[in-house]
């Protein structure tokens, strides 16, 4: 996997491409590489090249295509450069506050980030941006269907990594739970009491154990149309 290091409470300045030196970082690079086997695979299978994304691991601020990112945002992928920022204090909460599926709480979200690559080679973006443009009342369905569909693409790369399909549903959940508590958590923290704006849905989380579990079972990105379904 490509990997770029962003000093810490750097704004402007990535580091030059390496393997990240802490061990969350490793861990992150481990997982980012697996997805590239597993997307990789699936793209060729159809015909056409899969090309990865790019690593950012930030500690406090990173600038990005998409703007200014900051740790209380979490996580987060940018179509306009292709990059996952990941920031590593947002890792440290997880490792911390939730133990036993802590790593596949990490895995989770670096794969569901890499599923909003995907949605960008294939197009959804771009449709997703019509969609909301047509119909400016619907942006907030139309996200609520980009992030099941991503939940369900990262258990795609679950079903075909191997690492998920040993998890108890009591795990995923728990895990799914953490990483969404996690995200909630420090979007209460950045807006300060206020509701977070509407673009932050995700879904219940009913919805999103269905959708991860779905794509877990069958490791078929075309079973992940979120798109086509009136039933979420």
């Amino acid at each position: 996997g490509i990997a770029e290091q962003a000093g810490s409470g750097s704004s402007s300045r990535e580091a030059p491409r390496g393997a990240p030196a802490d061990e969350a970082g490793q861990f992150v690079a481990r997982v980012l590489g697996s997805t590239e086997d597993v997307w990789g695979g699936i793209f060729n299978g159809s015909g056409t090249q899969y090309r990865p994304p790019v690593l950012v691991l930030y500690d406090g601020q990173v600038r990005s295509a998409c703007g200014l990112g900051v740790a209380a945002m979490g996580p987060f992928y940018c179509p306009g450069d292709e990059k996952l920022y990941i920031d590593l204090s947002f890792l440290r909460d997880l490792q911390e506050r939730f133990r036993a599926p802590g790593d596949f709480a990490q895995a989770y979200v670096v794969a569901h980030e890499v599923a909003h690559h995907v949605q960008k080679l294939t197009g959804v973006f771009d449709a997703a941006d019509r969609l909301r443009a047509r119909a400016p009342g619907e942006a907030n369905a139309v996200s609520v269907r980009m992030e099941l569909q991503a939940d369900c693409y990262a258990g795609v790369w679950g079903y075909h990594a191997g690492t998920l399909n040993q998890l108890s549903d009591g795990d995923l959940e728990e895990a799914l739970g953490a990483a969404a508590a996690i995200g909630d958590d420090r979007l209460q923290k950045q807006t300060q009491g206020r509701v977070a704006p509407e673009s932050f849905t995700h879904g219940s989380s009913e919805q999103r154990m269905r959708w991860l579990k779905r794509g877990l079972r069958s490791g078929e990105p075309r079973d992940c149309d979120t798109f086509s379904t009136a039933a979420l």
